[in-house]
């Protein structure tokens, strides 16, 4: 089957989100807000997508008012009135061209360096569950019990602060390796109180997340959750190593009100487990029953980062055979929605490009595309 033809181009309800297709651009940091203030360059690069038909956009991260939670400069705050703003302004101008829009909520916990000029204190030092990196690699500081307590907190209040500028729901950034993904990681996670444990008690940081988020925004403002087996510290990382582990660490997310989840792999076309060839979009949704977006080198044939040089490539191809891969799943309904970084942020015009059959008119990726951000 052509993709062009596929449920992709469909239109989706997913309780209050209503979409004009299945396509959402994916989260991808750019350090354009001066000060952590989205401007209007940041407002006329989200509505373009819009303008493009992409279904649902979420933003790159932008970070949660907690003191550590920055990691590098000019990346947007979601707290403050100027940034509120600045955000304020891309809301309504993806609206004005049709579009949805949700922020991703971030804390980078330990992937933060003291005095690498990210703010608005760079002397702070990075916080951690047990104050780990990686395995056996120390960074920052542990967290204690009250610091806990106040990131959850700047994650509520974002989602709050988000919804009353006129979001249309939170993404929450627990995978790679950030903050609340440290929390999962049992690599990251030694802590014996309520927030430690097995695979279940460790997603109890995010449990308390959205459970707040809903208290204070309503159960019907839609809350998803980025989450990823691998992380930038170790691709081969893993969660759960096999669909009842994943089950045991989906099902407290699931109860404490997670509407979609955004399930991060570097290939999507890769299998999660031995014995099926379901992603791990595929897995979330047959063992939660709820809505699921795959990502992972949509259209093109590398992943973003390459495993023995550790740096990005430079130069992705257009792999239109992927390209019928990823119908042939829609139709078997794996997943719901499809996000799409790299190409999308190469060609705005991706969407229409696709649906129309226009492949040839897709422009491979390279490193010099990104560095352009049009």
């Amino acid at each position: 089957m052509q993709l062009s033809q596929s449920r992709l181009f469909q239109p989706i309800e997913l309780g209050p989100l209503k979409l004009r297709n299945r396509v959402v651009m994916a989260p991808m940091t750019r350090t354009f807000s001066p000060e952590g203030i989205p401007n209007d360059l940041v407002a006329a690069y989200y509505a373009r997508r819009a303008k493009n038909e992409v279904g649902l956009i979420v933003t790159e991260g932008t970070c949660v008012g907690h003191k550590a939670a920055n990691g590098y400069p000019n990346v947007p705050y979601i707290y403050g009135e100027k940034p509120l703003a600045g955000w304020k302004k891309v809301v309504d101008a993806v609206h004005a061209e049709g579009g949805k829009i949700v922020p991703q909520l971030w804390h980078v916990g330990a992937i933060r360096k003291a005095d690498t000029a990210a703010g608005p204190d760079p002397s702070i030092p990075g916080y951690s569950p047990s104050g780990l990196v990686t395995e056996g690699k120390e960074a920052g500081v542990t967290m204690t019990h009250e610091d806990v307590l106040e990131a959850i907190e700047a994650f509520v209040k974002a989602a709050e602060d988000s919804k009353a500028i006129g979001f249309d729901g939170v993404e929450i950034h627990g995978a790679h390796g950030y903050l609340v993904d440290q929390f999962f990681w049992d690599k990251t996670n030694q802590r014996e109180d309520e927030f430690g444990g097995d695979i279940a008690g460790r997603t109890r940081f995010a449990v308390e997340i959205i459970k707040g988020i809903k208290q204070r925004c309503g159960a019907d403002f839609p809350v998803i959750l980025r989450f990823s087996q691998w992380k930038q510290q170790n691709y081969n990382a893993k969660l759960a190593q096999n669909p009842e582990e994943l089950k045991a660490f989906l099902q407290p997310l699931v109860d404490a009100g997670v509407d979609i989840f955004h399930c991060s792999t570097r290939r999507f076309w890769d299998a999660e487990f031995e014995g099926s060839d379901l992603n791990l979009a595929g897995w979330t949704k047959k063992l939660t029953g709820k809505p699921c977006i795959t990502v992972g080198s949509v259209g093109l044939n590398s992943g973003f980062i390459d495993e023995e040089k550790r740096d990005m490539i430079e130069a992705s191809a257009v792999a239109k055979d992927s390209f019928e891969n990823l119908a042939e799943r829609l139709e078997k309904e794996e997943f719901e929605l499809v996000a799409i970084g790299r190409a999308l942020l190469q060609d705005p015009e991706w969407v229409a490009k696709v649906r129309e059959d226009r492949l040839d008119e897709l422009s491979d990726y390279s490193k010099k595309s990104l560095m352009q951000l049009v």
